[in-house]
């Protein structure tokens, strides 16, 4: 960098350049000097070039007769005359060409006297229309800098203030006499002063302008920080001599501010997009809890909470509200931003706690409404947290912020979401808080669709087991053993029963209805039941199927239907009589171990009528196993049912394990979190 007072590179003061001017190379002043005769006595290059004539064609010509046309001559002799007496002439004049063409020139005229004293006469012209297209020009320029809303700044090579126009004025707080002369830093300390110079530099050595470059900070006229685009150009005069560079600043503080209100918009409208496809994607109550505390952080908060009142986890029905002014709540969920953040100051998931009326929480619940707290000071703290205690640790966590939603659902408020910043310094507002109540509704009801299926899988399962046989009897010669197993989801209609017949003879059932829930359970009972009646009447096996297959089409609606699997067991005789409506057959291990399903005619499911059923007889020697199962045993989502059958006959081939650890090994080997309720009954022929 030159020091200032020298130009770089030729040690020349400053204003002094070895390169010709741009702005007179543009108008191309031509000079001339008239003596007092009128002849023309100096005549310059830019003269010869605007008008036609040489050096040696106009010197010592009289300058009227050469250059001005006879109408305007008297004109021209009474101008010349009044320079010759000291005044000064500006205007325009037209002049003629060696052409034969008139030329209007602008002239600055004025007396000159040589060492003997005789006066002379100085002409300065140039083209007038060239003179007016840059007055023009400048008239536009100062016009545009002046009036335009954009700030604009003219440096020098040395990086110092040459011209700022009144916009920039009002963004820097400064006035332009103030900044003269000096540097960004000396004047605007608290920008990037460092990146905004690092450009300057780059744009005077390559001339490659750098447009809308951000810049974040504060001036004197704000002491907020604001953003600003700008953008930089080398200027250039008309031969490329380097003047400088001029920058214009705009302040897009409200455009970046509007911007980031549109991508929170759509952020927004992304959390609830993702709402959609992640919550609710199981019927159970804790988890779906879950699932609405991972989507809010840390998309919505640093910290979420998800509190049921305890009525409507503990008893799955109506959430009751206690008559005092207290509520109990359960915490499904807790999610931090930062693992470990605030966790003790919560209550433990899953244990009922009592909040009176004085906490946000219960405020929220009693008005239906959310809450909003968006600064939290240490009386709010009292308010959120437990004890003082929890109070101590969330102030340490950083809670700045808070806001409680009602899961409400159907008219019912069943419990909250509450949410707070800690990393997040940004307070919740009015939209944060539209957008924590949408996603509160749309959890509420996935949280009461969960509630209302737990209370119906409680029902149906509980009328399902009351239904089942609690241990099966011991009849003689014959061992059981039987399993329940409920679906995780929904529960079934599958069921088994073990019936004393006469002649020492034992029946046993294995069904299971086509449906799930109360309904199933509900047709699963009649049919157990009349097959128990049935069975009294000591009726074949398939005359048996053919009576509960009317019985089938008469229950629920006209499409219900069930498979079932019948067998007769006579260990007197060591036969068995076997019937199949649709279900899958039974299997036997032979005293020797050897392990296979029984053939038997599979019929069709009861309820579907009209078609007879069959029965077969095989041997049941000593020691015999039979195995009754429904198809949840060895159907899966993971697993179909023929790979499933193959399994199962790999397990008990060869097996001499007690019954109750048989049922043990199947369960425990062929199912892990059952999809389909399982019914399992096993029969052994002992001596």
């Amino acid at each position: 960098m030159a020091e200032r007072g020298t130009r770089a590179g030729d040690g020349r003061p400053d204003g002094v350049s070895a390169a010709p001017g741009g702005l007179l190379d543009l108008l191309r002043v031509a000079a001339l000097v008239l003596r007092s005769d009128a002849r023309i006595a100096l005549w310059s290059p830019e003269a010869e070039s605007m008008l036609g004539f040489s050096a040696a064609e106009a010197l010592g010509r009289d300058a009227g007769v050469l250059l001005v046309a006879p109408e305007n001559r008297s004109r021209a002799r009474e101008l010349f005359r009044s320079v010759r007496t000291g005044a000064r002439w500006a205007g325009v004049f037209p002049l003629r060409h060696k052409d034969g063409s008139t030329r209007r020139v602008e002239f600055r005229t004025m007396q000159l006297r040589d060492a003997d004293g005789d006066i002379l006469a100085l002409g300065l012209g140039t083209d007038a229309e060239t003179v007016r297209n840059v007055e023009r020009d400048l008239a536009l320029s100062h016009i545009l800098v002046r009036q335009s809303p954009v700030g604009i700044a003219v440096f020098d090579a040395d990086l110092r203030w040459l011209r700022v126009n009144p916009s920039l004025e009002r963004m820097n707080g400064v006035p332009e006499e103030a900044v003269l002369g000096r540097r960004v830093g000396e004047v605007l300390p608290a920008l990037d002063v460092e990146a905004i110079e690092s450009r300057m530099r780059q744009v005077l050595e390559t001339g490659e302008p750098l447009l809308d470059q951000q810049t974040i900070g504060r001036t004197a006229a704000d002491s907020e920080d604001h953003a600003y685009s700008e953008s930089y150009h080398r200027l250039e005069d008309p031969n490329g001599r380097v003047l400088g560079l001029a920058m214009a600043i705009l302040d897009v503080s409200e455009r970046q501010r509007a911007a980031a209100e549109v991508a929170e918009a759509r952020e927004r409208l992304a959390v609830i997009a993702e709402a959609g496809v992640r919550i609710g994607t199981t019927l159970d109550l804790r988890r779906t809890a879950g699932e609405l505390a991972d989507v809010a952080v840390p998309q919505l908060a640093d910290l979420a909470a998800v509190d049921v009142l305890d009525s409507v986890v503990r008893l799955g029905g109506t959430a009751a509200v206690r008559a005092d002014d207290s509520l109990d709540f359960q915490e499904l969920a807790l999610k931090a931003r930062r693992p470990g953040d605030a966790f003790s100051t919560r209550d433990p998931v899953g244990e009922p706690v009592s909040y009176d009326s004085s906490r946000v929480i219960t405020q929220c619940v009693r008005e239906a409404r959310p809450i909003l707290l968006r600064h939290v000071d240490y009386a709010a703290l009292r308010r959120i947290a437990r004890d003082d205690a929890a109070v101590e640790e969330l102030r340490r966590a950083g809670v700045h912020s808070y806001l409680a939603a009602p899961l409400t659902a159907r008219g019912e408020v069943l419990g909250t979401l509450s949410l707070c910043r800690t990393v997040n310094h940004r307070p919740f507002d009015d939209q944060d808080l539209t957008l924590a109540a949408e996603l509160a509704a749309r959890a509420a009801i996935c949280i009461d669709n969960a509630r209302l299926y737990g209370r119906e899988r409680t029902t149906a399962l509980t009328l399902q087991r009351s239904l089942l046989p609690q241990e099966p009897p011991h009849q003689g010669g014959i061992e059981v053993a039987s399993r329940y197993l409920p679906a995780g989801s929904e529960v079934g209609g599958d069921w088994f029963d073990v019936l004393p017949l006469r002649g020492d003879k034992v029946g046993l059932v294995v069904g299971d209805v086509m449906g799930k829930g109360v309904h199933a359970a509900a047709i699963m009972g009649q049919l157990r039941t009349a097959t128990r009646a049935l069975a009294r009447l000591d009726l074949p096996p398939a005359e048996l199927m053919d009576h509960l297959d009317g019985i089938a089409a008469s229950l629920g609606d006209s499409d219900t239907l069930a498979t079932c699997l019948y067998v007769v067991c006579d260990p007197r005789h060591g036969r068995c009589e076997v019937s199949r409506a649709g279900h899958l057959p039974p299997a036997m291990v032979a005293p020797d171990g050897r392990a296979a399903f029984l053939d038997v005619a599979a019929g069709v499911p009861l309820g579907v009528g009209g078609v007879p059923f069959s029965a077969v007889e095989r041997e049941l020697p000593e020691g015999a196993l039979l195995v009754l199962f429904t198809d949840g045993l060895v159907e899966s989502h993971d697993m179909p049912v023929d790979a499933g059958l193959r399994n199962l006959l790999q397990l008990l081939d060869g097996t001499r394990l007690p019954l109750e650890e048989t049922c043990d090994l199947l369960l425990g080997t062929l199912k892990g979190e059952p999809d389909d309720d399982v019914a399992l009954l096993l029969a052994r022929h002992r001596p």
